[in-house]
């Protein structure tokens, strides 16, 4: 199954933390989900998640708040990276 990427960019913070988010459309939807999209946004450090989202085939959408995954209702990319913005700004102790 070939996918077009649609985002990618990744963001090192001076305190070694990194943000990185990708996403991709598919041309057949990543069961179960049902929305034709594939994406992987992490922020954290080496070795250690801290918030991310994904949807792995057979799990579906999701996101990692460190050690806790939780389902996560996808309704769109615009939508999935102010979510993910708005878990990153909560773990750096930023203002919304």
């Amino acid at each position: 199954m070939k996918a077009d990427l649609v985002i990618t960019y990744r963001t090192a913070f001076e305190d070694g933390h990194i943000l990185q988010v990708v996403v991709w459309k598919t041309p057949e939807n990543v069961p179960p989900t049902e929305h034709g999209f594939k994406y992987r946004l992490f922020y954290g450090r080496a070795g250690e998640r801290i918030v991310g989202y994904d949807n792995e085939r057979g799990k579906g959408d999701h996101r990692h708040l460190r050690s806790v995954e939780v389902p996560y209702h996808f309704v769109s990319i615009s939508q999935l990276l102010s979510d993910f913005e708005a878990d990153v700004k909560a773990e750096r102790g930023e203002n919304q």
